[in-house]
């Protein structure tokens, strides 16, 4: 049975179960690890469990008691969680200390010195870690560093490269693996089960093997529409001249499609992204004289159209690494469409390599 429903981080749970019945937790974690996996889920468990009144063996929520039902609402007075607003590209230094007005008075840092209102310690979650600011991460560290007795703040980041070392040096590092395919499938086929919709086998076992263990990629290749222009992506990649005019008018009606609201937009981005960084990353270990880490025959002659010239792919693969970070920035994406493609252009690469 799976840790409070959360797939795939049983070994993780039992380590906070040991640290709890030892009274050991710590006042300040960093939770890293690829996206689309329950970082973000776990801590709010953990969050929940931590603030329970009467928590059972492993670590377990009750689920009845007022401090599981107040957080189960998201409105429990001693969990605080903190997300990066989707109109801002860094976590604001006003959700950490304060705005002008209320500065020190207000915010996360000053919450959790307040004494407990219901259960026995403060809890705070910051989720989208890699999004601070040097301003807001700075204020941070005092806490991070001396957090009230009791208090236990976790940090949900993707990388510890893209943590400060000051916050990184102060914070116990939990590291998240990717899921196995085995789990994704079951998480998949249980979650369209539920919400009545049918869908094949065949498809269930193409996105959990294509999903490289996030769940949240899953669910989105599992969607016809992703399905198709992944296809239509290693199609475009393969194509020799490059026509980057094509690959960045097809990649932007794609991600137009999903509609209006910028999240679903970020993420068929970030997943087209992610599918032309798997080619990339194959076409260099076939470069480099190995056979690859996996078989992806839908992908296969885009990888051996980009395979060849180490220069060439590392400059493709480097450029979308730095797109996908610019997605996250909450970026322009029609610019940030318009620069990846052009720069994926053989004339361009061959001038930077």
């Amino acid at each position: 049975m799976a840790w409070q429903g959360i797939e795939g981080h049983d070994a993780i749970a039992e380590r906070f179960a040991a640290a709890h019945a030892r009274g050991r937790i710590a006042g300040s974690y960093l939770f890293v690890g690829p996206p689309g996996v329950g970082k973000g889920t776990f801590a709010l468990a953990l969050a929940k469990s931590l603030a329970c009144e009467r928590p059972g063996p492993g670590l377990v929520a009750c689920g009845g008691c007022a401090s599981c039902v107040q957080a189960e609402a998201g409105s429990h007075p001693d969990i605080d969680v903190v997300r990066k607003p989707e109109d801002r590209s860094t976590i604001p230094l006003e959700l950490l200390i304060g705005d002008d007005e209320h500065r020190m008075r207000d915010g996360l840092c000053w919450r959790i010195l307040l004494r407990p209102a219901l259960a026995t310690r403060k809890v705070a979650v910051i989720m989208d870690a890699d999004h601070f600011s040097d301003e807001a991460a700075n204020c941070l560290l005092k806490t991070l560093e001396e957090p009230p007795d009791g208090a236990a703040i976790m940090l949900v980041g993707t990388a510890l490269e893209r943590q400060l070392p000051t916050i990184r040096s102060r914070c116990q590092v939990i590291r998240f693996a990717p899921l196995t395919t085995e789990v994704v499938r079951r998480i998949l086929e249980r979650e369209t089960a539920a919400s009545g919709t049918a869908v094949e086998a065949a498809a269930l076992d193409r996105s959990a093997d294509a999903c490289g263990g996030s769940l949240a990629r899953g669910r989105l290749l599992l969607d016809p529409e992703s399905t198709s222009f992944r296809g239509r992506l290693f199609d475009l990649l393969a194509t020799r001249p490059l026509r980057s005019v094509d690959l960045a008018r097809e990649t932007l009606a794609f991600v137009e499609a999903a509609g209006k609201e910028a999240p679903p937009r970020r993420a068929r981005l970030r997943a087209t992204l992610e599918a032309a960084l798997e080619v990339f990353r194959e076409a260099g270990r076939h470069t480099a004289g190995g056979q690859g880490t996996t078989e992806r025959p839908d992908g296969a002659a885009a990888i051996d159209a980009w395979s060849g010239d180490p220069d060439r792919v590392a400059a493709a693969a480097a450029c979308t690494l730095d797109a996908l970070d610019a997605v996250d920035r909450n970026a322009n994406l029609g610019v940030l469409v318009d620069a990846w493609t052009a720069v994926l252009e053989e004339p361009r690469l061959a001038r930077n390599g």
